[in-house]
C-alpha cells in the first residue's frame, strides 16, 4: 500500500474518535442494524477509514444486502484491508475485516455476496467516512 502503519495509544484514539467510533473501531464493537448513517446511503464516492483516512471501498461496489449495515462486494485494493478469524461468538465463527493501515475493526466479510466476488463486506457506518464525488467523474 505504500503508507506507513499508524499506531496510537488508547488515549490518542479516544481523543480523536467519538465514543461510538472508538467502541467499534478500537474495541471491536458493532452498531445496531439499520442505525448507521451509511446503511441506506445512495451517494457516490469513496468510503475511507474513520481512524486513518485510508480509502477502503467505493459506492460502485456497495449494494443493499438487506442486513442493515453498509455492504460491499469488493475493497478498493486487496492491500487496504486485512482479515482475521473471529471466534468471539463461539457458535458462529466469522471473518473480521480490519484496516491494514491502522488495524481499525471495520466489520466482517461473508461468502454470500453478489458476483463477481461472491463476498459481502458487512461494515459498520461508524468505522467509515464518505468522501462524496459526482457520479460523472
Amino acid at each position: 500500500m505504500g503508507e506507513d502503519k499508524i499506531t496510537k495509544t488508547d488515549k490518542e484514539w479516544k481523543d480523536q474518535l467519538s465514543p461510538e467510533e472508538y467502541k467499534i473501531t478500537r474495541k471491536k464493537g458493532t452498531e445496531r442494524a439499520f442505525s448507521g448513517k451509511y446503511h441506506d446511503c445512495k451517494e457516490h464516492g469513496t468510503y475511507h477509514c474513520i481512524c486513518c483516512g485510508s480509502p477502503l471501498f467505493t459506492s460502485d461496489t456497495k449494494y443493499d444486502s438487506g442486513t442493515g449495515w453498509p455492504s460491499f462486494w469488493e475493497p478498493v485494493s486487496k492491500d487496504c484491508i486485512e482479515t482475521k478469524s473471529d471466534f468471539s461468538i463461539f457458535f458462529m465463527p466469522r471473518t473480521e475485516v480490519i484496516c491494514s493501515r491502522c488495524d481499525a475493526h471495520l466489520g466482517h466479510v461473508f461468502n454470500d455476496g453478489p458476483e463477481p466476488t461472491g463476498k459481502r463486506y458487512c461494515l459498520n457506518s461508524a468505522a467509515l467516512t464518505l468522501e462524496k464525488t459526482d457520479k460523472d467523474q
